[in-house]
């Protein structure tokens, strides 16, 4: 009997020494510790990845219940001691995936471990950083997207949510570009609000982010006119227990500045999109995250340069062109205020089959403001235009230094 204890053990210890030296020669893919037996009745499994936090590398455990995930983050020794105390004990299965082999132990009820070796199973490094690129921002497997309606029971993407389920990636995958080129690197935690949040896809998607990839401290408050909308979302946030999610009713325009690391506005029509830039802008956000819906304003006054009217006369040509325009005065105009200002293409919005995104991240105050605002002055003559809400309401910060 002493001597199957024994055998036990050692095939425990074997397997733990496969999972430290597949971290330490980076063969490490992922651990699955599985069969929980502990005393919480909707823990399904735990997930356990290698991950790279300030520089060093950390181990993430991902709590995989029914409803709902919780990570925990942690020094990579510190994680193969906390491995080696739930193994066979809260979790009777494990199951390693590296670049060479997959192994996998299992226990009895009476603690006899059965170790098994196989060919690899999961992808190659390069295969990985391929995938990692097409679907590393978002897992299908978060429990929001199931709650949402975006992924079914198998954690498969509903066909018909499939381009809700693009936009929310290309969504993630640009704003955790802004993040790394911005300040907020610096910062332990992070406040975003999201104007016009609607059924909350991307304002969820943005909260369970933030915590659970950055590991950033978060409060997300998504902002929409609908009450009905306000409500689900906040049920939903309640059952996914996401205590820094918030909604409440308002728009942009009924909002005052306050403090905030990030603005998003991606349902704004017209120069709602001039009043959601000038928010951010006053309210210091460290990035401002517009998709134009229409342009109205610039469309009804500009007037086609001569040697352009081959081009204009065509109304269509018109409409794009007046587009353009105000997007560029946008631009320029928060260029003038400090931030490196883009222009994307972006996933087209339910309401709209408009793609762009407006992005801009703060930075060092322009060599020459007024320059700026000479080729703002040029563009303007040359297209007829005689005013420009966000240009109109910002003025009197322009004035200020003239």
């Amino acid at each position: 009997m002493g001597t199957t204890r024994n055998t036990d053990q050692e095939k425990t210890e074997a397997f733990l020494g496969t999972v430290a030296s597949a971290l330490t020669d980076g063969s490490f893919i992922e651990l699955l510790l599985t069969k929980y037996r502990g005393e919480q009745p909707d823990l399904k499994r735990l997930v356990i990845r290698r991950v790279i936090l300030k520089g060093q590398p950390h181990l993430s455990f991902v709590y995989r219940y029914e409803t709902r995930d919780i990570t925990k983050n942690g020094p990579q020794g510190h994680g193969l001691d906390k491995i080696r105390g739930l193994l066979g004990v809260a979790f009777k299965a494990a199951h390693l995936f590296t670049e060479t082999q997959d192994v996998q132990i299992e226990f009895s009820k009476k603690g006899k471990a059965k170790l098994g070796t196989g060919n690899p199973s999961r992808s190659t490094v390069q295969e990985i950083e391929h995938d990692r690129q097409k679907r590393r921002y978002v897992d299908s497997s978060r429990p929001f997207l199931r709650t949402l309606g975006v992924t079914g029971p198998s954690e498969r993407i509903v066909p018909a949510m499939a381009r809700k389920w693009k936009q929310i990636n290309k969504f993630i995958e640009i704003f955790d570009h802004a993040v790394a080129s911005s300040e907020l690197t610096t910062k332990d935690a992070i406040r975003v609000v999201d104007f016009g949040s609607g059924k909350g896809y991307l304002t969820f998607a943005i909260y369970d982010y933030l915590q659970s990839v950055l590991d950033k401290e978060t409060v997300v408050t998504g902002v929409e006119l609908r009450e009905e909308l306000v409500n689900l979302c906040t049920d939903l946030a309640v059952r996914l227990q996401m205590g820094g999610l918030h909604f409440r009713i308002g728009d942009v325009r009924s909002s005052a500045p306050e403090t905030m690391d990030a603005l998003i506005a991606l349902h704004a029509c017209d120069t709602a999109t001039d009043l959601a830039i000038h928010l951010g802008i006053r309210s210091g956000a460290g990035i401002i995250m517009c998709s134009p819906c229409c342009h109205k304003e610039v469309r009804q006054q500009i007037k086609s340069p001569a040697n352009l009217l081959p081009v204009l006369k065509y109304g269509v040509h018109m409409g794009q062109e007046a587009d353009m325009v105000t997007d560029a005065l946008r631009a320029l105009l928060l260029e003038a205020h400090g931030y490196k200002t883009q222009i994307l293409e972006f996933v087209s919005l339910e309401h709209t089959s408009k793609n762009k995104l407006i992005l801009a991240i703060r930075g060092d105050p322009p060599a020459s403001r007024e320059e700026t605002y000479k080729q703002i002055e040029t563009l303007k003559e040359t297209y007829g235009i005689k005013h420009q809400m966000l240009e109109t309401l910002l003025r009197p910060s322009h004035a200020s230094i003239s």
